[in-house]
């Protein structure tokens, strides 16, 4: 009967076991949706924070276009504006380099009224 009493002590403490492993993972089973449903929560509310920062980051993106478009010139308006300022330039040069000879051509008529005069003079 001893024998008989130890495989029934073992039988039970093997039927625990089981019994407690069962419970355990029952428990983690029934808990499982609940850490789910958590987890989808906190992954939401980081969604919500991203679209909202997505948003955010939008609208200061149209604003800074904004002001680029306001502020600064375009490729075309910087090529306009230089065909403008170089054509100025060469009719500076046009107007310099004829310069000397519209001096010369002074300097010529002085000597001729001096001379003129100065021979009328004697």
């Amino acid at each position: 009967m001893s024998e008989l009493n130890s495989n029934i002590a073992f039988l039970l403490a093997v039927v625990s076991a089981v019994a407690g492993l069962w419970w355990r993972i029952e428990a983690a089973i029934k808990s499982a949706p609940d850490e789910v449903k958590k987890d989808a929560r906190g992954a939401h509310a980081r969604a919500d924070m991203a679209i909202a920062s997505v948003s955010l980051l939008a609208e200061q993106l149209a604003a800074h276009k904004l002001h680029v478009a306001e502020t600064y010139i375009t490729k075309a308006g910087l090529r306009e504006f230089r065909d403008e300022v170089m054509t100025g330039v060469r009719d500076l040069k046009g107007s310099v380099s004829t310069l000397h000879e519209r001096m010369d051509r002074f300097i010529e008529g002085d000597k001729t009224a001096r001379t003129h005069s100065s021979s009328q003079l004697e």
